[in-house]
């Protein structure tokens, strides 16, 4: 502190910390943006008051894109985070049972963390977030309530809890595409209708990003789609493969979760940009096509 420029006598410092030796400094990274008295410093450091670092996570942002802004506050690397992400989904356990990560479950948030906080610590958090909204939306049960009520469990309960969970997963991952979809919050909804609705007829869902994060997984991704990605074997791959994808895209807010969750009652199966960052939703295959091409004469005319 005293090369830094905080303190202005090392040995002032030492004789203060003995005169006051009850209590003790606490580990961590302080910011001291001028130097200050002795009592003062001592104080701060008593007191463990640490200096936290902001991370933002905006909605929809996928693992990859999470490790990146751990990374860049300075918090640890991404390959760390990444890790932490996949090693070990036994926090989620009792919702997803069939994750393969915690994606999806990392809620969208502004966050303050330390570096004396792990990976783990801060997954949790994330994790922690998602469970209080997932409770307040009604997506998972509140487990005192659910506790309270259940005193009289009766055999067969576990087949409704395991509908329950799989329809918390289902939700999820729905969620995280429509996320992908629309910045919108008005047209979630409807997005999700339109998914919702393409299930229903077995049909593909032929959704964009879910391509994107197959090639995300596999470190393929070029920066853009084109049409011979449309084919790009993976699971998460919705034009080849049929119904959701095995897990989360991405990590959806709460007007995702709520839209996936109360899907709009429609009749539309297409959806196309309308060049003002809203969409054109259709009836029918002929519609769509038609809204498609108003959409590239806008972006011609630009």
């Amino acid at each position: 502190m005293k090369s830094a420029g905080v303190i202005r006598n090392a040995d002032a410092f030492i004789l203060w910390h003995y005169l006051h030796h009850r209590r003790s400094l606490k580990a961590g990274e302080y910011l001291f943006e001028k130097s200050a008295r002795t009592i003062d410093v001592h104080q701060r450091l008593a007191h463990g008051d640490v200096y936290f670092h902001t991370v933002v996570i905006p909605e929809g942002y996928n693992m990859f894109e999470i490790a990146q802004a751990i990374q860049a506050a300075g918090l640890g690397s991404s390959q760390a985070f990444l890790k932490a992400v996949t090693a070990d989904t036994s926090m989620i356990s009792d919702i997803a049972p069939d994750a393969k990560s915690l994606e999806g479950y990392l809620f969208p948030n502004t966050y303050e963390f330390t570096r004396m906080q792990s990976m783990d610590d801060m997954v949790a958090a994330m994790v922690k977030q998602f469970r209080v909204v997932a409770r307040e939306i009604g997506l998972i049960p509140d487990t005192k309530n659910t506790d309270a009520k259940n005193t009289n469990a009766q055999p067969g309960d576990s087949a409704n809890d395991d509908a329950r969970k799989n329809d918390v997963q289902q939700t999820v991952i729905l969620a995280s595409i429509v996320e992908k979809e629309t910045a919108a919050a008005e047209e979630r909804p409807l997005v999700a209708s339109v998914y919702r609705n393409r299930m229903a007829e077995h049909e593909a869902l032929q959704a964009d990003p879910s391509v994107i994060y197959a090639e995300l997984l596999q470190g393929s991704y070029s920066g853009a789609l084109h049409h011979a990605d449309m084919q790009f074997g993976s699971a998460y791959n919705t034009y080849t493969h049929p119904g959701l994808p095995p897990g989360p895209i991405g990590n959806p807010g709460k007007t995702s979760l709520q839209a996936a969750m109360h899907p709009a009652e429609t009749d539309y199966f297409y959806f196309v940009s309308n060049g003002n960052g809203h969409h054109r939703f259709a009836h029918s295959l002929e519609e769509h096509n038609r809204n498609v091409a108003a959409y590239r004469k806008k972006i011609a005319g630009r």
